[in-house]
């Protein structure tokens, strides 16, 4: 409810096209204490793209980029966690797309923490990371322009204590 997973890729160099994935679960573990324990697991459903245009979207799932009949899932573990002070980190991890495992680096900044109206303790972070689309295969990007081979993630994720 609380959770987004964004991008922003260049079209042709002269403007920005946005959109986001509208289906998505995951989980964090977050040890305020010892920051080694932190873990975070994500599952993006890749037809879920929006990027607010259903003609757009339709080409964006199918073969020559997202392939979403062969590779309907992404998937982001994480393998480390390098506290930098200050409510600031990077996540390090494996990130899968269409088949193709790399590991990314997601710069992460906490937004808050603390007991909710409804006697819950959440807690929010930002991340965002920069992917190139050849590095996953879509080599079909070249067509938005040179320009277009660098991806922007944002995420939003808040959590509530269990």
């Amino acid at each position: 409810m609380h959770a987004f997973i964004t991008f922003r890729i260049q079209h042709l160099g002269f403007s920005w096209l946005e959109g986001r994935f509208n289906r998505f679960s995951g989980e964090f573990t977050y040890d305020e204490t010892n920051p080694a324990n932190n873990r975070v697991s994500v599952e993006i459903d890749v037809a879920s793209i929006d990027s607010n245009h259903a003609e757009r979207d339709k080409h964006l799932r199918d073969e020559r980029f997202f392939d979403v009949k062969r590779y309907p899932k992404a998937t982001f573990v994480s393998t480390g966690w390098e506290d930098l002070g200050d409510g600031r980190a990077r996540l390090k991890g494996k990130f899968t797309l269409r088949g193709v495992t790399r590991e990314i680096v997601i710069d992460v900044r906490q937004v808050g923490a603390g007991k909710d109206p409804w006697g819950g303790y959440r807690r929010g972070f930002e991340g965002s990371t920069v992917l190139n689309l050849s590095d996953y295969g879509m080599k079909e990007g070249h067509i938005l322009g040179p320009a277009a081979e660098k991806v922007h993630i944002w995420l939003s994720i808040e959590g509530i204590r269990q």
